[in-house]
């Protein structure tokens, strides 16, 4: 059974930092490219970041230079640390597994106060 696990969402003022996690069990982390991707109400999900098996890195534009993701396979763990947060960026934040398929976690909420 797959499983993804996010935590680490919360509130935080504008400027601050969170680190969000995800957590993976069924998969064979090290083959999955993956990714983290967030809804706002109202909103469609848009990409935030994504990682690769092999370490390769994209990010939207809208946080390049604030968010690093990062993996480490010995823990099957994949990482999204946040920087200089702003209110729009409030949002739940999903983490994504993918190879042929792709697996979802449940999602944890990020919100930025003003």
């Amino acid at each position: 059974q797959v499983q993804l696990v996010e935590s680490g969402g919360g509130v935080v003022q504008a400027g601050g930092s969170l680190r969000l996690s995800c957590a993976t069990s069924g998969i064979i982390f090290s083959a999955y490219n993956m990714g983290w991707y967030r809804q706002a109400p109202g909103k469609q999900r848009e990409l935030v970041a994504l990682i690769a098996s092999g370490g390769t890195t994209n990010y939207a534009d809208s946080v390049k230079g604030r968010f690093t993701i990062s993996r480490d396979n010995a823990k099957n763990t994949v990482y999204l640390q946040m920087n200089s947060l702003k209110p729009e960026d409030t949002a739940d934040y999903y983490c994504a597994a993918n190879r042929v398929l792709t697996y979802w976690g449940k999602g944890t909420l990020v919100t930025v106060s003003s």
